[in-house]
C-alpha cells in the first residue's frame, strides 16, 4: 500500500501516521527524516541537501526528488510506503507519480486530514512551555493544574511567538495557498480521498483505515 497523507498544519497528522504504520506494517517516511538519514549516510544528494540548508536556503525540488528516490528504492519500501511532508508542490506530485511509474508502483490513495481553520487555530495557539523546565502544556488538552503555572516546577508558562495567532493564521495561509493546488491535483487524478479531522482521534484512525481498505 503506497500513500501520501497531507494535512495542515495541526490536524493531527503527526499522530495518524504513527498509527496507521503500524497498523499496515510499512515505512513511515517523512521529509525530514529522509533528509536527516541521507546526511548522515553522506549520499552525494545529502551532502547537496546539507549545503543548501546550512546556508537556511530550501532544498531544490531536483535533489529532495532524488532523495525520495532514494528512499523510496530500499528494502523496507518492498510492500509499500506512507510519505509525509512530500509532495509540496504539483511539480513534485509530478515527479513522484513518474518516479513511482519508474519503479513499477503507482500511488494507491492520497488521504488529507481535513479541519476548519478555528480548530486548527484552537490546536495551534493553546501550547505553553514553563520557562524553566521547558515543560509542555495546552490549555484546552493538556492545562496545568494552575493557570499559568508549571505543575513539575512551579515557574511561569509563556507563549511562544510562533504560537501566537497573527502568526498562525499566516503560517495557516501560507500552508493552504501551497495545499489547495496539490489537493486540486490529485482530485484530478481520483486518488484523493478527505477524512474529517475534527472527529476523535481514534475515529479519525478507523476513518483512514476505512479508506484504505477501501482502495
Amino acid at each position: 500500500m503506497n500513500i501520501v497523507l497531507m494535512g495542515l498544519p495541526g490536524a493531527g497528522k503527526g499522530t495518524q501516521a504513527a498509527r496507521i504504520v503500524e497498523q499496515l506494517q510499512i515505512p513511515h517516511i517523512s521529509t525530514g527524516d529522509m533528509f536527516r538519514a541521507a546526511v548522515k549516510d553522506q549520499t552525494p544528494l545529502g551532502l547537496e541537501a546539507k549545503s543548501y540548508m546550512d546556508q537556511g536556503k530550501l532544498v531544490p525540488d531536483r535533489v529532495t526528488i532524488g532523495i525520495v528516490r532514494e528512499r523510496l528504492g530500499k528494502e523496507d519500501c518492498a510492500k509499500g510506503f506512507l510519505l509525509d511532508g512530500f509532495p509540496r508542490t504539483v511539480p513534485q506530485a509530478e515527479a513522484l507519480d513518474e518516479l513511482t511509474r519508474d519503479v513499477g508502483r503507482e500511488l494507491d490513495a492520497v488521504i488529507y486530514i481535513e479541519v476548519e481553520e478555528e480548530e486548527l487555530l484552537k490546536r495551534l495557539t493553546g501550547r505553553r512551555i514553563c520557562r524553566s523546565c521547558g515543560a509542555t502544556y495546552h490549555v484546552v488538552f493538556a492545562p496545568p493544574a494552575k493557570d499559568g503555572v508549571c505543575d513539575k516546577c512551579g515557574s511561569e508558562l509563556y507563549q511562544r511567538d510562533d504560537d501566537r495567532p497573527e502568526t498562525v493564521r499566516e503560517r495557516l495561509k501560507v500552508n493552504l495557498e501551497q495545499t489547495g493546488s496539490l489537493l486540486d491535483y490529485y482530485d484530478s487524478t481520483g486518488k484523493l480521498r478527505r477524512v474529517n479531522g475534527q472527529l476523535p482521534i481514534d475515529q479519525v484512525t478507523e476513518a483512514i483505515l476505512a479508506v484504505i481498505r477501501g482502495v
